[in-house]
């Protein structure tokens, strides 16, 4: 419609004149979502390692130890501390591994012949689930060995480059037997040493071996003046006289810190630093293997940025290699200790977490009460660390990193890396593992300052802002710091120790 200003303007309906607008369309909502990636069998495997490492958590662990019966606690001498020893190989054994039973139509999880043999109590049953996952495991993800004898792809790959080498009978064993033995075909078990060497560098050995030199009248410290520990006293009349009793005369028979420190460089060219190994010169490492697993969390790391983004369409095949060459170091380092050397640290180990969860410890110890922890010899260990100035970073942190950096390597171990070439595996494994990728470059830093997210630095400058070093160096620099501030109160006085005149550590325990 032309007005007679000559300028043409649109028409308009009654309706609009009157002022009522024009009637819209619905809104339109769209949404982006994550680009889905197709199943892999090899999540079945996932599953049963976590169900697996759940299972042999402490919380499980002392929920059974604490049901059994101990006779020995009615005697002196070592039998108390002999039946916690045994309970705690039986439910190792027991709980830590996967059976493959070789008969057909069964899978049985865990294997009920695995019970030491030495303890005569009961273990738990199977959980159905658990079952349930380990049959479908079998199933579907298992290769054939012979005969439907079914072993995990990755000892198929090496049992079929051994050749003619002959399988050893899975039902009785003879020692003049040649051949292939199968308990790591058909009952693999599902430990790390990872998981010792961080509890380690946490103190938790150091913690109880200070308790063990101060119930045997030694010096704990050596620092000048009254010894930190100077107050412990453990009456006859508590239980845990005995059992520590026991742990000192066993001592001799337990794991030493030189053997792991060994045995953590040839697994995974980690290290311990400290005056207990002086003249450490292993024989083998896995000096790549710290530069390599660093290496898969940082490309984890921009891979999770990426797959967050809906926009885009996160490449997963930088995952796949790191996958890929982190694998064959680990596969490196299982000979000679493996296998027995972490199912060996783990009893001792969980030995020692609950000898330090006894109440006693925290009525000597004092600590702070309304801090959190996951398990209850927790506190005991921070408390033992502030008062030997052993450093500040929380136990929490290293327990954290033992548990998800276990599942982390169990994962890659047992998988078929070394042939998989399907980028869809290596996003199933990214996106399953997620929690424990995160939680441990979180604890990490935690524990040395050093961030593996690649956020802080461009990944140019990884090899200068120590990724790469020893976690060992960075707990010793992070100690040496620490120990250069200057201390308003000396280590081991009341007032440090913050629990004033009335603490429990200046009473004796039973008084």
């Amino acid at each position: 419609m032309t007005d007679a200003d000559g300028i043409t303007r649109p028409t308009r309906t009654p309706a609009e004149k009157a002022g009522r607008g024009r009637q819209l369309a619905p809104a339109t909502r769209v949404t982006l979502d994550r680009t889905d990636s197709p199943f892999t069998t090899d999540e079945l495997l996932w599953e049963v390692i976590k169900d697996r490492t759940q299972a042999i958590t402490f919380e499980n662990y002392k929920r059974f130890i604490d049901s059994v019966v101990n006779d020995g606690q009615l005697y002196r001498g070592v039998e108390g501390y002999k039946i916690l020893k045994d309970a705690t190989r039986a439910w190792l054994q027991f709980e830590a591994g996967v059976w493959f039973s070789p008969q057909d139509g069964e899978s049985l999880l865990p294997d009920p012949l695995a019970a030491d043999p030495a303890f005569e109590g009961d273990v738990p049953d199977a959980d159905p689930s658990d079952v349930a996952d380990v049959a479908a495991l079998r199933d579907q993800y298992l290769a054939e060995l012979d005969s439907d004898l079914k072993v995990l792809p990755y000892h198929k790959l090496i049992v079929d480059s051994l050749g003619v080498l002959p399988l050893k009978p899975a039902d009785a064993v003879k020692f003049g037997d040649y051949g292939i033995s199968p308990a790591q075909l058909f009952r693999p078990v599902l430990l790390e040493l990872i998981w010792s060497y961080w509890h380690e560098e946490g103190m938790l050995v150091q913690t109880l071996n200070a308790i063990s030199r101060r119930f045997q009248n030694r010096r704990g410290s050596e620092a000048a003046g009254q010894d930190p520990l100077f107050r412990l006293e453990i009456d006859p009349l508590r239980t845990v006289n005995n059992l520590v009793w026991g742990y000192v005369q066993d001592e001799w028979n337990l794991l030493t810190v030189q053997r792991r420190a060994y045995e953590y460089q040839h697994e995974y060219g980690i290290s311990l630093l400290g005056k207990a190994i002086p003249g450490f010169d292993p024989a083998d490492s896995r000096p790549r293997f710290l530069a390599a697993f660093h290496d898969l969390l940082l490309t984890c790391s921009a891979f999770y940025d990426a797959d967050d983004d809906t926009t885009v369409i996160a490449d997963a095949f930088p995952v796949l290699n790191a996958l890929k060459d982190v694998h064959p170091i680990l596969a490196e380092g299982a000979h000679n200790q493996f296998g027995d050397m972490a199912w060996t640290a783990r009893a001792e180990m969980l030995v020692q977490q609950w000898i330090l969860s006894r109440p006693e410890f925290r009525e000597f110890l004092g600590g702070r009460v309304m801090v959190p922890y996951r398990e209850p010899w927790m506190d005991r260990v921070d408390t033992m660390k502030q008062l030997m100035g052993w450093g500040d970073a929380s136990v929490t942190h290293f327990r954290d990193l033992a548990v998800f950096g276990e599942r982390l390597l169990l994962s890659i171990r047992y998988g078929n890396w070394s042939v998989i070439n399907d980028s869809a595996a290596a996003e199933n494994w990214a996106r399953y593992w997620r929690t424990e990728v995160k939680s441990y470059m979180h604890s990490y830093r935690a524990v040395t300052g050093v961030d593996l997210t690649g956020q802080a630095h461009e990944r140019i400058e990884v090899a200068r802002d120590g990724r790469y070093l020893q976690p060992a160096v960075h707990l010793r620099k992070r100690l040496e710091e620490r120990r250069k501030r200057p201390a308003a109160l000396p280590a081991g006085s009341d007032a440090a120790q913050g629990n004033g005149a009335s603490t429990p550590a200046r009473r004796k325990l039973g008084a």
